[in-house]
C-alpha cells in the first residue's frame, strides 16, 4: 500500500507544504513556519504532531536534534510522483530553447546543453552518440588461435582496431575474403548503415561465400555495429556551487568527483533510454550520485527515424525546482528530437 494511502488530507497538505518550502529555502522547516501559512488553519503543535508522524513513515528527517524537518528521498519521491503540480514554460523561455543552433548534431547538442543550464541554473547533461565517420577498407588479420584483428580505416583518417572471436582452426583465406567483401560493400558507409544490407545478401545469396566466411563476416557486421562510441557533454558545472552549496562543499566535491566518471555517468543515464518521458532520479535512487545527495532528471531524445540516439536532463543537489525543471527538460528533449533531421 502507498504511503500516501496512511496519512490523511490534512497530513499530505502540511507534507506538500514543507517540501514546497524547503525546495525553496534549502532550510530545515520548523512548525512555526508552516503556522503562519494560511492554507494551514491548524496550530504549531498540531504541525509538530503531524511532523513527528511523518518522521516515523520516513518522509522527514530532523538533520539536528531542535531544528526543523527535511524531506527524505523517499519523501521527495512521493511529492514528485503525487503531490506535485508542474508549472508552465513561459513563451520566453520557449522561444530560448527554440532558438537552439541548426547545423550539425554536435553544435545542436552543445547550445542544448548550455541553454538546459542557463533556464534550470544547474549543471546540464547530455549523453550522445558519436556520428560514425564512412568506411574506406576493413581488414581482418589472425591475432592466434580463437582471435582476429580487426582493422577499419575510416575516410576522416581515423584507424580503428579492435579483437574478436573466431573458430580456432579459420583458415588465412576466410579472413582475407571476409575482409574483401565487407570493404567492398561497406565502402563509403558507416557499419550501422551498410549492416542490413549485408545480412540481406548473406541470407538471400549465400553461394558468394563459403559456410565459414559468412558466419564470419556476420558476427564482424554484429561485433562491429554495436560499437558506437558515446560522449557526455556537461555545461554549467558552475551553478553546482551556488551560495547554499558552499556549506555544504563535501557534497559538492563528491558529485564533481562523480563528474569525472564520465564511462559511469553515461552507464546511469542511458538507463534512461528505455523510457518513454522524462525519468527522474533522487539521492540514494542513483547510485552513482547517491553519496553526493543529488537528483538527476534526464529525458530521451531521438533523430529523424524516432530512434531514440541519446538523452539530456540536469543534475543538481535534491533540493530542485522539480515543477520547472521537469517542463524544461521535457521540451528541449522534444525540441532536440525535431532538430536532429
Amino acid at each position: 500500500m502507498s504511503v500516501l494511502n496512511e496519512i490523511d488530507a490534512r497530513s499530505r497538505e502540511i507534507f506538500r507544504q514543507l517540501v514546497e518550502t524547503y525546495l525553496r529555502t534549502g532550510e530545515p522547516v520548523g512548525s512555526r513556519t508552516l503556522s503562519h501559512d494560511r492554507g494551514i488553519a491548524v496550530s504549531a503543535a498540531t504541525i509538530r504532531n503531524v511532523m513527528a508522524d511523518l518522521t516515523d513513515l520516513g518522509l522527514l528527517h530532523a538533520p539536528h536534534v531542535s531544528a526543523g524537518r527535511l524531506p527524505t528521498d523517499l519523501g521527495l519521491r512521493l511529492f514528485v510522483d503525487s503531490l506535485l503540480q508542474l508549472g508552465d514554460l513561459s513563451d520566453e523561455e520557449k522561444r530560448a530553447i527554440d532558438e537552439s543552433a541548426r547545423g550539425d548534431a554536435e553544435a545542436i547538442l552543445e547550445t542544448a546543453a548550455a541553454r538546459l543550464s542557463g533556464l534550470t541554473q544547474s549543471a546540464s547533461l547530455v549523453v550522445a552518440e558519436k556520428k560514425e565517420a564512412p568506411l574506406r577498407h576493413i581488414e581482418f588479420i589472425s591475432a592466434g588461435p580463437g582471435q582476429a584483428l580487426v582493422v577499419m580505416v575510416f575516410e576522416d583518417g581515423r584507424v580503428e582496431n579492435r579483437l574478436m572471436k573466431v573458430p580456432p582452426d579459420l583458415p588465412s583465406s576466410a579472413l582475407l575474403s571476409a575482409g574483401n567483401y565487407l570493404s567492398a560493400r561497406a565502402r563509403g558507409r558507416t557499419i550501422n548503415e551498410a549492416q542490413e544490407s549485408i545480412r540481406q545478401e548473406i541470407e538471400h545469396r549465400r553461394a558468394e561465400l563459403d559456410e565459414l566466411t559468412s558466419k564470419l563476416v556476420e558476427e564482424g557486421v554484429a561485433e562491429l555495429s554495436g560499437a558506437t562510441e558515446t560522449s557526455l557533454i556537461v555545461k554549467g558545472q558552475g551553478w553546482l556551487l551556488d551560495e547554499r552549496a558552499a556549506q555544504d562543499l563535501e557534497r559538492v566535491r563528491m558529485l564533481f568527483a562523480d563528474l569525472e566518471r564520465k564511462e559511469e555517468v553515461i552507464d546511469v543515464l542511458s538507463a534512461a533510454k528505455d523510457a518513454e518521458g522524462v525519468r527522474i532520479f533522487i539521492g540514494a535512487e542513483n547510485r552513482l550520485f547517491s553519496l553526493s545527495g543529488s537528483s538527476v532528471i534526464v529525458a530521451p531524445y531521438r533523430d529523424q527515424a524516432r530512434k531514440i540516439v541519446g538523452v539530456l536532463g540536469v543534475i543538481g543537489p535534491t533540493r530542485l525546482n522539480y515543477a520547472r525543471v521537469i517542463p524544461i527538460v521535457d521540451y528541449t528533449a522534444e525540441v532536440v528530437s525535431r532538430l536532429l533531421k
